[in-house]
Formats: structure tokens, C-alpha cells, sequence
């Protein structure tokens, strides 16, 4: 039986390496010039930039999993440290070096910048999640239940606030707390791997969509870049996927691209209306990159850091990342007045923020803003996501935005991919 994947980006390469494990090969079909989705290369200057910074984290399974069946080392393209997140000058934890639950626990009550209180109720709370299994009864705003935890002053400012609006892309206030407890569960709760940053050092189509795409064609499958599926067509015995070049049949057809694309491509496809209608009650969420170039020999005090009260939210420095020297590159998550900022002004709104922090800090060489105005749906509490099959026999939808624990992130593509391959293969 032929399969179709139409996207190549994290979710539609997982499904096609899940199928192709299986001895099933497949034919994927990618509308962009390159692979990789809104998580890929940007090429600038001479150098491989990515049009969005993205980290793992211990806990992301099936990517690192899916990693090396595609041939990838995750060891040598991942650097991992334990759980450190920090503000110089404001707040700092580390998680300390013993088994979970403790990590965690000493690690909050050690951490700078929060007044004992705050410490302890941290601690507090992520026991009191633990009791109820990190499930709610009811979704709600993460903002209120933080609320109602006492999860108040410099720990939601410094902690709390700045994990939900980087892992769930939504602002504190409209955050769903459901999928943020879930975040926390699977990051801080597992055991003390699960909660280690894997911070990226190679650009992320080397990291996965380029070892995917390799290990396909070894498989037996095939890629397509630049060939844009217009329509889909269910016969009666299959499905016609229509591109520029021509018409081809499929038997199973995996729909991984975004769901903003989803209504047109299957305007022909009456099965679909209720995921249709899902996907239209959507919002979405822009993120914003910014590449700062200093002189090489400049590095921030860790691979990661945060900053509070402008703009930027996370910097990250390549070069101690093994990229390219000096290269800071600044993360801005969710709606913001940053959004009303041109690219030049706003490069030099991040570098005025960053010299703040880091007195003597050098001017820039260059900068290169990147912007994704919709790169993620709102994770809003209580939103209906649709699931990966769908009432079409032999037609599923894959992509960070289906159903799932996961807000969008690579990992929540990544196991949607794997679960229509799943549901293909019929395995539970």
C-alpha cells in the first residue's frame, strides 16, 4: 500500500521514520525548498542560523529516540547540562546533584533571588501537583492557579512566568494551566534526566529533518521538495494528492502541515469539517528571534541565560554552544509591544538590554532578526485540538497543534508523527 506524508517538517518526518522503521516506505511531499517546517536552517553571512532557537529537554523521548533511528547521535549534537536557568543579577537555580525528587527540592530552596517564603512555596506547590498527578479536574488559567498556590512576587516573575510563556508560547494571563502542568510534570517531575537542557549544536535541519530524509531514501522512500500538495481527493479506493506536477494516488495519507494550511488543502474533503472547525476557533502566537554577532571573543556567563523586564527573555550564546563564536541569539515568546518594533530597532532594543546585564559588553557587529507572526496555535485553557485520525479511513493529521499533552513544541510534533504512524501500522 502506498503512503503519502505531505510536510516534511518534525511531525511529518517522524510519522514517515516511524513507517519506514516498520519496513513501510513512504512518499513525502514538501512545499518549501527546505526541510525542516517552521523549525529549520536560515542561511546568513555564511552562517547556519535556525529561524527560531529551540532546546530539548531530557524528557523528549520519542525525538531523541526517532534521532537515532534516523542515524543521528543525540550525544554529539545535543549538549546536555542539568536544570540551570538564571537572570544575572536578579535569580539563579540549579538543580543539585541527587536523585528526583531532591534534585528539584534543593535545588528551589537553594535557589538566589527568591526570599525564603518563596523558596519554600515553591516547594510547596510542585508537591501539592504531585499529589494530584499534575491533573485537574477542570482546565483554568495558569495565571490562576499559580494564584491560588501562592505562587506570587519574585517566583512567578522570575520562575514560573518565564517556563510557561517559553514552553506554552501563550502569556501568563491566558495560558492553559493543564498543559503547563504537563510541561512541569514530564520537565521537573520525572527523574532528574528528564529535567536536563539539551541545548542544540548543529543548526535544527541537521539536528533531525536531514538525517530523517537520508534514512528514508535508505528505506525505500522518497522526498519532494518544492512540490506543494494543492488538493486532496479521496476515491473510492484511495486518495489523489494534486501538485504542479501532476496527480498521484495514495492509499494512506498522513496531512502534516499547519493547520492554517489545513482548510484549503482539504476544502474537498467533507470529513474534515469538524477539524476544520477546531482549527478555525484557533489563535495564534508570534515568537521572535534575534542574532546579535559580537567579536568572538565575547561569551555570556552560560550557554543560557534569562533577562526580566524588557523585551528579551532568553539569550543563548553559540559559540558555547559550538557554533559560531560571539553569536548571542536572543528569544522573545508570545504577543507583546515588541511586535510594534521594526526589526533594526528592535535588534538594538535587545542589545541595549543585554549591555544592561552585562556592563562592558561590546557593540555588535551585525544583527538578524527573525519573525514568526503565527508560529504557534494560543494554548489556551480548555481548547479543543483535533485528534490525529479523523472520521476519513486511512487519512490522519499530524503536527504540534493535534491532540495531545504537549503545547507546540518539537516534541509534541514529533509524537503526533509518531502516533498516526502508530495508528497506520495499528499498534496501540
Amino acid at each position: 500500500m502506498k503512503t503519502a506524508v505531505i510536510g516534511a517538517g518534525y511531525a511529518g518526518l517522524a510519522a514517515a521514520v516511524e513507517l519506514a522503521a516498520h519496513g513501510v516506505p513512504v512518499s513525502v511531499f514538501e512545499a518549501a525548498k527546505q526541510l525542516g517546517g517552521r523549525a529549520r536552517r536560515v542561511e546568513h553571512r555564511g552562517l547556519a542560523l535556525d529561524n527560531g532557537q529551540h532546546i530539548f529537554l531530557g524528557a523528549y523521548r520519542e525525538t531523541l529516540r526517532l534521532m537515532r533511528q534516523a542515524g543521528a547521535d543525540p550525544d554529539a549534537l545535543l549538549r546536555r547540562l542539568p536544570l540551570q536557568l538564571a537572570i544575572p543579577g536578579r535569580f539563579s537555580l540549579r538543580a543539585a546533584p541527587l536523585p528526583a525528587p531532591l534534585h528539584l527540592a534543593l535545588g528551589l530552596i537553594a535557589a538566589r533571588g527568591l526570599r525564603l517564603g518563596e523558596r519554600l512555596a515553591a516547594v510547596r506547590f510542585m508537591s501539592a501537583m504531585r499529589r494530584l498527578n499534575f491533573q485537574l479536574e477542570r482546565d483554568t488559567g495558569a495565571a490562576a492557579l499559580l494564584e491560588e498556590y501562592g505562587q506570587t512576587g519574585n517566583l512567578r516573575l522570575y520562575l514560573w512566568e518565564p517556563l510557561c510563556v517559553a514552553s506554552l508560547n501563550t502569556p501568563l494571563a491566558t495560558a492553559s494551566a493543564q498543559t503547563f502542568l504537563n510541561v512541569l510534570r514530564d520537565g521537573l517531575a520525572g527523574s532528574r534526566a528528564d529535567s536536563d537542557l539539551l541545548l542544540p549544536l548543529a543548526d535544527l535541519t541537521e539536528l533531525f529533518p536531514a538525517r530523517a530524509a537520508a534514512y528514508l531514501e535508505r528505506c525505500g522512500g522518497s522526498i519532494a521538495l518544492s512540490r506543494p500538495v494543492r488538493s486532496v481527493r479521496a476515491e473510492a479506493d484511495g486518495f489523489t494528492l494534486e501538485t504542479d506536477q501532476g496527480c498521484s494516488r495514495f492509499d494512506r495519507v498522513v496531512c502534516a502541515v499547519p493547520p492554517q494550511r489545513l482548510a484549503a488543502l482539504t476544502a474537498d474533503l467533507p470529513q474534515l469539517a469538524a477539524a476544520r472547525a477546531q482549527i478555525a476557533r484557533f489563535g495564534y502566537q508570534p515568537i521572535y528571534t534575534v542574532f546579535l554577532q559580537y567579536p568572538a571573543a565575547t561569551r555570556l556567563p552560560q550557554p543560557m541565560i534569562g533577562l526580566c523586564g524588557g523585551v528579551a527573555q532568553w539569550l543563548f550564546d553559540h559559540g558555547q554552544m559550538g557554533r559560531a563564536a560571539g553569536l548571542v541569539c536572543a528569544v522573545i515568546s508570545a504577543e507583546g509591544p515588541h511586535q510594534a518594533l521594526g526589526h533594526d530597532e528592535l535588534a538594538q532594543r535587545v542589545d541595549g538590554e543585554l549591555r544592561a546585564a552585562l556592563p562592558g559588553l561590546p557593540p555588535p557587529l551585525w544583527h538578524k532578526a527573525i519573525a514568526e507572526k503565527r508560529a504557534t496555535f494560543a494554548c489556551t485553557p480548555g481548547l479543543e485540538r483535533p485528534d490525529q485520525s479523523t472520521p476519513l479511513a486511512n487519512f490522519f493529521l499530524a503536527g504540534d497543534y493535534t491532540a495531545g499533552d504537549y503545547p507546540a513544541t518539537l516534541e509534541g510534533a514529533v509524537r503526533s508523527g509518531v502516533k498516526c504512524a502508530k495508528l497506520i501500522l495499528g499498534k496501540p
